[in-house]
């Protein structure tokens, strides 16, 4: 997987990416869950496409994301210090609400 930004930006640190939104699981009366999406990924594009593939494997049919950026100091609380972390090492954390 790339992790170097895919335009003239250079960083020393992986661009970890966090996205925002809400999630829809199977029944289709749910309410939905606001998710966090944390991982790294070249460019936003990739990260989103990789985000809704990560949901689809948990489970979720739908999504709406609201929000993509990314950090730029590590998160010192949890659960987004430990999503971080897993970001780092490749991993697409889910971070749900409610």
């Amino acid at each position: 997987m790339q992790t170097a930004p895919d335009n003239d930006n250079n960083t020393d640190e992986p661009m970890v990416f966090i996205i925002i939104g809400k999630a829809y699981q199977k029944d289709e009366d749910s309410e939905g869950v606001d998710i966090h999406v944390m991982l790294c990924a070249p460019d936003d594009d990739s990260a989103v496409r990789e985000a809704l593939n990560a949901l689809a494997e948990e489970g979720f049919l739908e999504a709406d994301l609201d929000q993509i950026g990314t950090l730029t100091e590590r998160p010192e609380e949890e659960p987004h210090a430990s999503a971080y972390k897993g970001a780092l090492t490749g991993e697409v954390a889910i971070i749900r609400f409610g």
